[in-house]
């Protein structure tokens, strides 16, 4: 993994700014603004990325070395996500009984406690590894075998961790009324019963909005806008009927648990996961991963053109880390 220490960051910046100085010696506005833009769209989502790459290989060192501790993080992630997926529908239940129509924004509202845990107490998820994996591979930061076995350590962990979670679920009784259960039970029906399809868009547009909120509070300095992010993203994601693949293994296993009719079946938890799953992994790797990889391509850098009358001029630079951003902050150091 590449890291640049402050003064090496600090040159690349002054050569960034003195390159687009003599780049802009006719001040033309037109110019300037393509300058502007071009520093604003290297430098912006940067600190973020090395972030990505830093939890990536964090990951993976976890899994090379403790095989055990990872698959526990794995596993605990699972269970994270059996919490929000309990209270949501526990939550939803009340609604759902009156014929409210609050009971699935409700539901898509407290849900987002699941993130949170994840985010705050340390779980492994599946799908945000979608995105996290795909890029440190792009960035040739990991091999794809690598990746490969990270998805699938951090897949089976999660299922493990969603049947231990129903169980104890189940053991509490909570879902034994029918009362209680029926929200429940008719959200697990429609997503078991649904076209393989559908189930695959859902699932990847489900975690395109689940990786950005992972990623988009990254970049965010205090804990307060990083949660108004995450349960904002994660509200969208269940509200708009999108499929999470890991929210979906704790569901149907407390679904199957407790007393259910015969449209909610083995068969049908399996026929929503495939392509949830396939859906997720699009959504992460290639929706967020391969498109930040290609907006910012930090390894090669990226060719700015400007051209006037006959003339065409060609610079090349890289971006670097926070440094740079800070250095490139102020417009006034462009004039």
């Amino acid at each position: 993994m590449h890291h640049f220490h402050t003064s090496e960051a600090t040159v690349r910046a002054q050569q960034t700014i003195n390159t687009l100085r003599r780049i802009s010696c006719a001040d033309d506005e037109n110019h300037r603004l393509a300058r502007l833009t071009a520093v604003a769209l290297q430098a912006m989502e940067s600190q973020s990325l090395e972030r990505v790459l830093q939890l990536a290989a964090k990951k993976e060192t976890l899994r090379r070395d403790s095989i055990g501790q990872y698959l526990v993080r794995t596993i605990l992630a699972g269970m994270f996500i059996g919490f929000g997926v309990i209270v949501a529908f526990k939550t939803g239940s009340y609604f759902h009984n009156v014929g409210s129509p609050m009971a699935l924004p409700l539901a898509a509202l407290t849900f987002s406690t699941a993130i949170l845990l994840i985010s705050f107490a340390g779980g492994d998820l599946f799908t945000g590894n979608a995105f996290y994996f795909a890029y440190a591979a792009m960035r040739k930061e990991l091999n794809w075998i690598s990746v490969i076995k990270l998805w699938a350590g951090s897949w089976l962990g999660n299922l493990a961790g969603c049947l231990l979670f129903a169980l104890l679920i189940v053991g509490t009784g909570i879902f034994n009324e029918p009362t209680i259960n029926a929200f429940l039970l008719k959200v697990s029906s429609a997503k078991m019963n649904a076209p393989g399809w559908e189930l695959f868009f859902r699932g990847i547009l489900c975690n395109w909005l689940i990786c950005l909120a992972f990623f988009i509070p990254m970049s965010m300095k205090h804990d307060g806008p990083r949660i108004f992010m995450m349960i904002l993203l994660v509200f969208c994601f269940f509200i708009s009927g999108y499929e999470h693949s890991i929210a979906n293994m704790c569901t149907f296993s407390v679904a199957l648990l407790i007393d259910h009719p015969e449209n909610i079946s083995v068969a049908g938890f399996i026929h929503n996961l495939v392509p949830v799953t396939l859906g997720n992994l699009v959504g992460g790797a290639v929706m967020t991963g391969a498109v930040y990889w290609y907006l910012n391509d930090i390894r090669t850098g990226f060719e700015l053109k400007l051209s006037k009358g006959n003339a065409r001029i060609r610079t090349k630079y890289s971006v670097v880390h926070q440094e740079m951003t800070e250095a490139l902050a102020d417009p006034d150091q462009l004039q």
